[in-house]
C-alpha cells in the first residue's frame, strides 16, 4: 500500500493509472476509520481496479475548535485498517498542502446547504464542498464513495458534482449499524458507557416512525412529534433537529405525506456532568408509505 502526501504526486499517480486503463475509486475520510468506512472501501473495490482512501481531518469544516481538537485521531490504526481492507493507496496530506496560506477560493451549493446541518452549522457545507472538490481534482477518480449516514452531505456533493460537471460518479452506501441500531460514527468513541447506551434512541425513534407510516400514519406533524417523544425517552439526549424532508431536494414536505419522505435527526448526547456541548450524532431513514394504504 502506497502512502502519498503531496497533491502533485497523487495527480501523477492518477495520470499513470488512467493512462494504463485503470479505474480509480476514491473514499474520502476524516480518519478515525471503523467498519462503516470499510463498507465504503468494499463498495469501492466492487467498482474499480484501484481503491484510494484519503485521510485528511479538514480543519475548515469544524465550526468549533474544541470539536476539531476532540475528533478521534488514529493514523497508524487507520493505515492498518486500510491495509487489511486491501486499499492500494492512502492520500494523507497536511493542512498546508491542501490550503495555501493565501487561498481565497471556495465552493458552495447554495440551497441544499441551507437547512438541517447547514442551519445549525453555517459555513459547514461550504468547507465540505471545497475540500471534496480539491480531493477530486487531486485524485482524478472515476468514482467516489460516501456513506448515507451523512445524507445531506451526500446530496450536497452530488449537486456540486452535477453543477460543476465533474467527471466522476458519486456513490452512496447504506449506513452500517451496531447490534442495537446505532449508526457507526467516529464520534461514537467519545461516548461514555451511559451515553453510548442511550444513543441507540436515534435508531429506535426512526424505527417508531417507520412502523407508524407502515400502519397508515400520514400526518407529518404527528410523525415529527413521535420522533421527538421517542428521543425524549433518553435523559441525556438533546435534539438539535428532528425533521421530515423531501429525500431528493431536502425541501419541506406536505402536511400529509404523499410519497417517500426523509426522517432526519441530529442529537447531542450530553456529558454526564451536564457541562459542555456533548457529542453530536446524526441518523436518517427514508420512510416509504405502502402504496395500498
Amino acid at each position: 500500500m502506497r502512502i502519498v502526501e503531496k497533491i502533485r504526486a497523487l495527480q501523477e499517480c492518477a495520470d499513470a493509472e488512467r493512462a494504463a486503463g485503470g479505474r480509480i475509486a476514491l473514499v474520502p475520510t476524516l480518519g478515525g476509520l471503523h467498519a462503516g468506512h470499510v463498507s465504503l472501501i468494499e463498495e469501492a473495490r466492487r467498482r474499480a481496479d484501484r481503491v484510494w482512501v484519503s485521510i485528511f481531518l479538514n480543519p475548515t469544516q469544524f465550526d468549533d475548535p474544541d470539536d476539531l481538537e476532540r475528533y478521534p485521531r488514529s493514523f497508524e490504526a487507520d493505515l492498518t485498517t486500510c491495509r487489511a481492507a486491501g486499499v492500494d493507496l492512502v492520500f494523507a496530506p497536511d493542512a498546508d498542502e491542501v490550503y495555501r496560506v493565501d487561498h481565497e477560493t471556495a465552493v458552495e451549493v447554495a440551497e441544499l446547504s441551507r437547512p438541517l446541518c447547514g442551519a445549525a452549522r453555517p459555513g459547514h457545507f461550504r468547507a465540505v464542498c471545497t475540500v471534496v472538490a480539491k480531493l477530486l481534482l487531486a485524485a482524478k477518480p472515476h468514482v467516489a464513495v460516501f456513506g448515507e449516514k451523512d445524507f445531506q452531505q451526500l446530496a450536497v456533493i452530488r449537486r456540486m458534482v452535477r453543477d460543476l460537471n465533474f467527471d466522476v460518479e458519486i456513490v452512496g452506501v447504506p449506513t452500517v449499524r451496531e447490534a442495537d441500531g446505532l449508526a457507526l460514527s467516529s464520534r461514537n468513541a467519545r461516548l461514555d458507557p451511559e451515553a453510548r447506551q442511550q444513543a441507540a434512541v436515534l435508531a429506535r425513534a426512526l424505527d417508531a416512525a417507520e412502523a407508524a407510516v407502515a400502519a397508515g400514519e400520514r400526518d407529518a406533524a404527528r410523525l415529527v412529534r413521535l420522533l421527538e417523544a421517542e428521543i425524549g425517552r433518553a435523559p441525556r439526549a438533546e435534539i438539535d433537529y428532528a425533521e421530515l424532508r423531501d429525500p431528493e431536494t431536502l425541501g419541506a414536505v406536505p402536511a400529509r405525506l404523499e410519497g417517500p419522505v426523509l426522517a432526519v435527526l441530529a442529537v447531542f448526547m450530553r456529558p454526564a456532568s451536564g457541562a459542555g456541548p456533548g457529542v453530536r450524532l446524526l441518523d436518517n431513514r427514508v420512510l416509504r408509505p405502502p402504496p395500498d394504504v
